[in-house]
């Protein structure tokens, strides 16, 4: 491989790490949804695992709560150990089963204080980390200013379900920033001038 073949392999596997590591991040952002709900209601914060593996673990956390959780389940069972006492006796999964990877949360009776940054974490048959894969913020508002739940976790009013999708712009300016350096950086190599001198001088 000549000096030319190894810089401009080197800049391509910089852009596809920096692509790579963008993706992943807005990824995880993209699965950000919102819920809306009253107080007093019961609600599902939606929440659902990829791929045929089998979830063995799912813990459930409020961004505020410090290591105290929302709700761990393993082994088949709720671990009750560091759960936060406010959600004793008012969250449950809606499915313990995990059947097709559904572990959205249920919370019963909601109260004002329950509103906040919710993520989802699991880990899946083949794995060794508890990673996150959902965040929902849920939204507590007063009564009778559009908080009804339907059955799927959102609300009446249009809030719930996927917010909107900023970070899938992001992606695509990410991808088109990442495409146009690339393509630069191709045309430079490519030129037969002196423009490849600062890389290059032996080539002028």
């Amino acid at each position: 491989m000549d000096l030319k073949s190894f810089f401009l392999w080197k800049r391509v596997q910089f852009f596809f790490a920096v692509f790579l590591s963008a993706f992943g991040q807005i990824s995880f952002l993209h699965g950000q949804q919102n819920v809306t709900a009253e107080p007093g209601q019961n609600i599902v914060l939606p929440c659902r695992a990829a791929g045929r593996s089998t979830v063995i673990v799912v813990k459930w956390v409020r961004t505020d709560l410090g290591s105290d959780y929302v709700l761990k389940f393993r082994d088949e069972q709720f671990d009750p150990e560091n759960q936060n006492p406010s959600f004793r006796n008012r969250v449950d999964l809606q499915d313990r089963h995990m059947k097709d990877g559904d572990v959205s949360l249920v919370l019963r009776n909601v109260t004002a204080d329950d509103g906040g940054s919710y993520e989802c974490r699991v880990v899946q048959r083949g794995e060794s980390q508890i990673r996150p894969i959902s965040s929902v913020v849920l939204l507590v508002v007063p009564p009778g200013t559009g908080g009804e739940s339907r059955d799927d976790g959102g609300t009446e009013d249009g809030h719930g379900g996927p917010a909107p999708s900023v970070s899938g712009w992001i992606l695509i300016l990410v991808i088109i920033i990442i495409i146009i350096i690339a393509a630069v950086g191709l045309v430079i190599y490519r030129k037969p001038s002196c423009l490849r001198r600062k890389y290059l001088p032996a080539s002028c």
